[in-house]
């Protein structure tokens, strides 16, 4: 055993330099590394040390709270989660027995997966790719932690208290036992690339205890008495290395470790660290992973830095870095009552959905700034956030936790950009640059062959495309879902359109050309109304219809913007100016999807009738394309009958379905300047989920009803607070909105700062009685935009000081 050291030296021999001074002289090599933006777990530099962080008091930060603890066979559902991007848990808080299980991005199994299966019975003669988990491979689990406290019974404690808190980035725990206050902070460290658990009290308390490291598939756990830690080190059969390691450090007791446990005694205060990664590598030439690269040693090194650390710095590095994204954005949709605000977050969700309720915009306001913090705490210099991000409790979650490809993975990054993350988004797009090289390899070999049903009648194959299901390997799952390269190529373009980031314009560049020879080589011509036009060629409406249809809507839509988005991008960086007026010509003949005469609906099809299977309140709105995310249908420049027929189609869905599908129809209306269908959505997504019916958790996390199961999908976290975005706000290119579509909830006032435009370009905003009252622009001098409230309009150019100020009139002009 041995006490905790002030600063003592790693045991690899270096100097015992302060950790403050060691991590000055290696700032700039971090901040190279940080960069570049690669989700790779390297013993980078922990990060300098920070000590300006200041806490937002409790009595101001924006919280989840509640009155119990999380059930840990159930923490998907009742846990509370931390990330750093990387590196995430569920936390469950239980003063006893406090459960964690850790994720890491980069952890799955499988390979290329190159294995094809028969299609379905309907189609014997065709084939996919398979869904096996030996080639296919899953996301999973890291490892598995349990914090025990025996004094720290449930019949001993007092007052109890857990909250996360999203103004500070911290779950935490609090209670008394006897006239001892304990508190336990539960983080993950940007900076540090650690968990650290840190235990504290007042009044004279200490702890004794142990947490202990469990791995979930056979790992050995071994225990390390002198450095109190425990660890493990693992492969897959893909080749995949990862490993994990647990260290405990004391102040004013002793600390060790046993079997597979680090454990402290009598210590007033006790700071925990849990390490852990892969060798997983972004490059394709390697098999996507680093063969040289050690994990336990990774782990050991960030762990032993992190542990000369105090708690209090390893929070104040984590919290000031953590705030420097989070209060970028601030958010107030008006004042709940004080009944309300007595609730804790269980309590307030149930009362939320209660018929007649009063309305509850402080909750609201939090379930929008959840979202921020899932954005910022699971997609940072990692991959991108999939089905679940970083939040499971299995090996086997549902559809891999893979990225899906026809909303899913799409959805989760319309946030970063309108809510001062930016950089958030940044993950998507190394992730689709490090796999590009494998999407061209599989569309060269696989899409035109004779099993494929969705195979070019042209006999040419160009550039590179994508099927339903995605993982971090180049690997395929599914059938293709050709559209799936112009949709990726219109999220990546639409960040620049936010940024106006030239360089990230560069990286993407290849991606939208090759997206675009793609459909060079796929369209086939056909006559409509007498004039020759350009269609998809066999395909299918996302998880609707049949499978062999031609000139389907969503292909058409996303087609038409990629290929409106590569003859922006190109003229921008000056490149291939011959084959962007290809392209515009190929756009110039596209077929854009018309209104039934019929049914008065926008045809899904190109029909005037359903294609065999549709169900007209499916959940997926593949032919509103062209309303949200795309713009092409718009109430300011198109034919009121192409509008009204989206309308229709809308209204026919259903404002009842799953919860990322609800976001989706709130966007919808949000667009189509209906505030009371939008905000209707919210308020469907934030209903209770009740014997594992659709709806959010305790915890927010919104769950899914699918098949007899309750599962976890993120996207709806992501995709509800992009429709409250555009309840307040909307921009194109060269306008901006203000309140298009305010619900009556929220206009007796409001503010918000902060906001992101299309143009490079933010907005501060403030409204009372359902009229702006003020609006700033803030952006580089010289940007300019139209600003539209009702009838009224400005134009702004944004000046030397790099704001601009706009009061629209108390009323709208006659």
């Amino acid at each position: 055993m041995f006490h905790r050291p002030s600063a003592q030296p790693p045991a690899d021999g270096r100097d015992a330099l302060s950790r403050r001074n060691l991590l000055r002289a290696s700032a700039a090599a971090g901040a190279l590394i940080a960069l570049s933006s690669l989700p790779e777990f390297t013993p980078r530099a922990a990060g300098v040390a920070r000590t300006d962080a200041s806490l937002v008091p409790d009595d101001e930060a924006v919280t989840l709270w509640y009155k119990t603890w999380g059930a840990k066979d159930k923490l998907v559902a009742t846990g509370l989660p931390i990330g750093n991007g990387r590196l995430g848990a569920m936390v469950s808080g239980h003063p006893t027995q406090d459960a964690l299980v850790l994720a890491d991005a980069t952890l799955w199994t499988g390979d290329a997966n190159d294995v094809l299966i028969p299609m379905s019975s309907d189609y014997p003669n065709y084939k996919k790719f398979s869904y096996d988990p030996n080639h296919y491979g899953t996301f999973g689990v890291l490892a598995k932690a349990y914090l025990d406290l025996p004094a720290h019974t449930e019949s001993a404690i007092s007052d109890y208290r857990r909250t996360l808190d999203m103004s500070n980035g911290l779950v935490t725990a609090t209670y008394k036992i006897g006239g001892v206050k304990y508190r336990r902070e539960v983080f993950s460290s940007q900076p540090d690339d650690v968990i650290v658990i840190r235990l504290t009290q007042s009044g004279g308390g200490s702890y004794t205890g142990s947490l202990t490291l469990a791995g979930t598939r056979g790992e050995k756990v071994t225990a390390n008495p002198s450095a109190a830690e425990a660890s493990f080190a693992a492969a897959f059969p893909n080749s995949l290395k990862y490993a994990t390691l647990i260290k405990a450090a004391g102040t004013g007791g002793t600390v060790s470790a046993t079997g597979a446990k680090v454990t402290f005694t009598k210590c007033t205060e006790v700071v925990l660290i849990l390490s852990g990664g892969t060798n997983y590598k972004a490059d394709h030439s390697v098999q996507y992973k680093d063969g040289a690269k050690v994990p336990i040693d990774v782990a050991r090194s960030k762990a032993t830095w992190a542990s000369i650390a105090t708690g209090a710095q390893l929070r104040s590095t984590h919290v000031a870095d953590y705030q420097d994204l989070y209060q970028r954005m601030t958010l107030s949709l008006g004042t709940s009552s004080a009944a309300l605000r007595k609730m804790d977050t269980k309590e307030r969700l149930a009362a939320h959905a209660a018929a007649g309720s009063a309305p509850d915009p402080e909750l609201e306001a939090a379930y929008l700034q959840f979202g921020r913090y899932l954005t910022i705490t699971g997609s940072r210099y990692s991959l991108p956030t999939n089905l679940q991000g970083l939040w499971i409790d299995t090996n086997s979650p549902e559809w891999s936790s893979d990225y899906h490809t026809d909303i899913n993975v799409e959805m989760n990054y319309w946030l970063p950009d309108r809510v001062g993350l930016s950089e958030c988004f940044d993950p998507f797009t190394d992730y689709c640059v490090a796999q590009l090289p494998g999407w061209q390899a599989a569309t060269k070999k696989h899409f035109q062959d004779s099993s494929n049903l969705m195979r070019n009648t042209s006999g040419k194959v160009a550039g590179w495309t994508i099927t339903y299901s995605l993982t971090i390997w180049g690997g395929f799952a599914g059938m293709w879902n050709p559209a799936g390269n112009a949709w990726l190529c219109n999220s990546l373009y639409e960040h620049y359109e936010y940024t106006q980031d030239r360089k990230h314009l560069e990286k993407i560049y290849p991606l939208l050309k090759g997206a675009c020879e793609f459909w060079e080589a796929r369209l086939i011509a056909t006559k409509v109304g007498g004039r020759e036009v350009l269609i998809d060629d066999h395909d299918r409406s996302p998880e609707h219809g049949k499978w062999d249809e031609k000139g389907i809507t969503y292909a058409q839509e996303l087609v038409w913007q990629l290929f409106k988005n590569y003859r922006a991008a190109a003229a921008t960086l000056g490149k291939d100016a011959a084959y962007a007026s290809t392209i515009a010509r190929l756009q110039k003949k596209l077929y854009l999807p018309e209104v039934s005469a019929t049914s008065g609906r926008l045809e899904e099809w190109m029909s005037d009738s359903n294609s065999a299977g549709a169900e007209k309140t499916h959940r997926h709105l593949s032919a509103h394309m062209g309303l949200f995310p795309g713009d092409r249908i718009n109430l300011q420049d198109s034919p009121k009958a192409l509008v009204d027929g989206a309308r229709k189609l809308l209204e026919d869905r259903g404002m009842n379905s799953v919860g990322w599908a609800s976001a989706w129809r709130a966007m919808c209306w949000a667009r189509l300047k209906d505030p009371e269908k939008a905000y209707q959505l919210v308020r469907t997504v934030m209903k209770p989920s009740v014997n594992q019916s659709n709806g959010s958790a305790v915890n927010m996390f919104d769950m899914m009803s699918w098949g007899g199961k309750f599962i976890f999908q993120i996207d709806a976290n992501y995709g509800t607070p992009v429709a409250m975005i555009e309840m307040l706000v909307q921009s194109r290119t060269g306008r901006v909105e203000l309140l298009p579509a305010l619900p009556k909830a929220w206009e007796a006032s409001g503010s918000f700062k902060g906001v992101g435009l299309r143009g490079g370009l933010t907005l501060d905003m403030s409204w009372a009685s359902g009229r702006v009252t003020t609006a700033t622009l803030r952006g580089a001098p010289g940007r300019s935009t139209t600003v539209f409230y009702g009838k009224w309009s400005q134009k702004v150019t944004i000046p030397a000081g790099g704001s601009a100020t706009v009061t629209p009139p108390a009323k709208d002009p006659v």
